[in-house]
């Protein structure tokens, strides 16, 4: 993400800089657009269900109802899990925002200091962490996480 919680583009060096709370910031926002889905989610279902059974008993009536009702659940069901997992997103920035931190923070008192602020930086937050491409030995292997999964 050029220019956003990654920092502006570096023009292909293959560096960026993950900013925790901006992630955070960005947690937050899915989180709220999961509550904002779910509300909606529920909404529709209650209009559903004020509408009641407006189909006939007849036989064009009751195939429509066989059809609909389990397409029906099926929306409704997937909709409710889908505003969860919008909501899980921001749980997932939160945690990637966090363990960036405790990384920073840990690989600075690793050296001996700690994380230094940068401009515009709240007081409680390191620096944003830097991937250069290269490992932090010169002449070591570039280090390659295998897993970046939150």
């Amino acid at each position: 993400m050029a220019g956003g919680s990654t920092g502006a583009s570096d023009g292909g060096s293959g560096a960026f800089a993950i900013k925790p709370w901006e992630l955070h910031g960005e947690g937050r926002e899915f989180e709220k657009l999961g509550r904002e889905l779910g509300k909606a989610v529920s909404t529709l279902e209650k209009g559903l269900a004020a509408l009641g059974v407006p189909w006939g008993a007849d036989q064009p009536g009751s195939a429509f109802a066989a059809v609909y009702g389990p397409a029906h659940g099926e929306l409704l069901g997937g909709l409710r899990a889908l505003a969860g997992q919008v909501g899980q997103v921001g749980g997932g920035l939160h945690a990637m925002a966090e363990r960036t931190t405790d990384t920073d923070t840990s690989t600075a008192d690793g050296f001996g200091g700690s994380p230094a602020r940068t401009a515009g930086t709240p007081a409680s937050v390191a620096r944003p962490a830097v991937y250069s491409g290269t490992g932090a030995t010169p002449g070591a292997a570039p280090a390659v996480p295998q897993d970046m999964s939150v």
